[in-house]
């Protein structure tokens, strides 16, 4: 992919057109184009559920016109509502009363605004099936077939069979420099580190989102190897990396290494082009927990499921058993970073919430009632899941598991706060739950997405369904920039993403259906003072390869993503 830099206006949506054509007769109007005078899902909207999108102009009315330029609905827009994390005004336009598949154009006061719009009766299908590929694009150590990987195959990168100890992970059984086997997995982000932290919430979340709809899964195919066996095509993703986790775990006292990467980043290559050794970094009680929760909640998805043999279901636990020991033994060894290591630090400097979610999913596999006083010694209010902020994804077990009754007090607190969500998305002028722009904050609105679904899924109140659509559309391009943030989906999306493989691939077009992480105003200089952003939080997002801070991918948000997009796209 060549290098492009974008030099992003400060004050409008990036790479959109400002203004409507005046007046073009219906066989004038261009296919494929959106301009500055709207937002709106790039990707499709649903026959039977909401279709919105926001207006930057003072028309007094708008139309609906089929591809034969009949007018198909009329209206007026909402009032202006400002967001100053914009710095703009937007008005709501619903056409949510339109339930005919087709593709359409919007009209303000006679002049063309957008064309097309799609409202399909699945919309999200494809998008649906791509962000799940995208984890497969990313699998180290295996080679991506042109069969199923078409343009984007490759040869296979860092088998990872030979992988040295480093010294700050070395004790008398495995001293430093002592070689071990841990292959497999994915590419955490857009280097090619493997970190548990980031691993365990996102391979959770897959199993997760399984267990919501089983029927749904077992039907999808994304046309990955193992899409002709008998496990479903998520489950088989979600297993590729569970199993190299596994090899991460130190089988002669439980502990669980923090990340397996070189000591720096490598440079824009092919996985296969780099040679540099890659160690095993010290062991952290972060990822020991983390790396027992996502084990203990595997363990009894495959069992409910019947996903694998009895076997490979005990090692898990008893895998899951003995990282638990050993965390109950090394309560606080926080990760600090090696002077001669330089690659993701992922450290955290509080584990309150990795005990509640370790000793919520080990008292869901045990009964164990000490698992539960630890569980109760360490609540803390739910909140926007992170890969380090984990607590709320022991929330999500409790309230999904079949003995969820007894935890009434969990689903009151849970609910309360996906409330506060929707409290703030019904306000809001882009209509999303979001009010803060931290780094990946695209994965903040997906996780937000995924929280709202699960409060659906148990209270069966559909205005949480709804708000995961609004959530959804955001992401799709009904949001300040202007962008589709998936990469290979609707009009305007990244092409320049800052991703090893698809930087250096020699492909114009980048690995599809990856999330870019978006605006965010922490790191400004990722890409030196030649590249200006928004000083405004929800536009400050550059489509340029440098811009590891908003337009990197990395596993930890795509899977919130395939659990908005998959779910949704379940209940079409």
């Amino acid at each position: 992919m060549k290098f492009q830099i974008w030099l992003v206006s400060l004050l409008l949506p990036i790479g959109l057109l400002i203004g409507c054509q005046q007046k073009p007769s219906h066989s004038e109007v261009p296919d494929g184009l959106v301009l500055r005078s709207a937002a709106l899902n790039q990707v499709g909207y649903a026959i039977h559920d909401s279709k919105k999108a926001y207006i930057y102009t003072a028309a007094k009315k708008f139309e609906i016109k089929d591809e034969a330029g009949k007018v198909v609905l009329k209206g007026e827009p909402d009032e202006f509502k400002s967001w100053d994390l914009s710095g703009d005004s937007v008005r709501l336009v619903d056409f949510s009363a339109l339930k005919t598949a087709g593709k359409y154009s919007l009209w303000l006061d006679d002049s063309l605004c957008v064309n097309p719009i799609l409202i399909k009766k699945r919309p999200f299908s494809e998008i649906a099936k791509a962000s799940l590929k995208a984890l497969y694009f990313n699998r180290s150590g295996y080679e991506i077939d042109s069969l199923y990987g078409g343009q984007w195959s490759r040869p296979a990168g860092h088998p990872d069979t030979v992988v040295y100890v480093h010294q700050s992970a070395a004790n008398s059984n495995r001293p430093e420099g002592s070689k071990i086997s841990s292959p497999g997995g994915w590419y955490d982000a857009g280097d090619y580190g493997k970190y548990i932290v980031n691993s365990s919430i996102s391979t959770y979340s897959l199993f997760l989102a399984y267990t919501l709809a089983p029927e749904y899964y077992n039907k999808q195919s994304i046309h990955i190897p193992e899409s002709d066996n008998s496990t479903p095509d998520i489950i088989d993703e979600a297993l590729y990396n569970l199993d190299w986790m596994q090899t991460m775990q130190d089988p002669n006292d439980g502990g669980v290494y923090h990340k397996l990467t070189t000591k720096n980043f490598v440079d824009f290559v092919m996985p296969h082009e780099t040679t540099d050794k890659r160690y095993v970094v010290q062991k952290s009680t972060s990822a020991t927990l983390d790396f027992a929760s996502t084990m203990a909640f595997a363990a009894r998805t495959i069992e409910k499921y019947k996903l694998k043999d009895s076997l490979y279901i005990g090692e898990l636990k008893a895998k899951a058993n003995k990282a638990w020991r050993w965390a109950l033994y090394n309560p606080n060894i926080f990760y600090v970073q090696p002077e001669d290591v330089s690659t993701g630090a992922y450290g955290d400097t509080s584990l309150v919430d990795e005990w509640f979610w370790a000793a919520s999913e080990m008292y869901l596999l045990t009964g164990d009632d000490h698992c539960k006083e630890v569980m109760q010694m360490n609540e803390e209010e739910p909140t926007t899941p992170k890969w380090d902020v984990v607590g709320t994804l022991g929330y999500l077990s409790l309230l999904t598991a079949e003995e969820n009754n007894q935890f009434n007090s969990y689903r009151d607190a849970y609910v309360s706060f996906v409330n506060k969500l929707k409290g703030i998305e019904e306000k809001a002028a882009y209509g999303v739950s979001i009010n803060e722009f931290a780094w990946g904050s695209n994965s903040d609105v997906a996780n937000q997405g995924m929280l709202k679904l699960v409060a659906h899924f148990i209270t069966g109140d559909e205005s949480y369904y709804k708000s995961a659509l609004n959530d959804l559309d955001y992401l799709l391009g009904r949001n300040a920039t202007g962008y589709c943030f998936v990469t290979g989906f609707g009009i305007k999306s990244p092409k320049n993403i800052h991703h090893r493989p698809s930087g250096a691939d020699k492909i114009d077009e980048p690995v599809p259906g990856f999330l870019v992480g978006g605006p965010n105003t922490i790191v400004l200089q990722d890409c030196g003072e030649e590249v200006v952003r928004s000083t405004y939080p929800a536009k400050s997002f550059t489509d340029s390869e440098c811009s590891y801070s908003t337009n990197e991918i990395a596993i930890n948000w795509n899977v919130p993503l395939i659990f908005l997009v998959t779910q949704i796209d379940s209940k079409q």
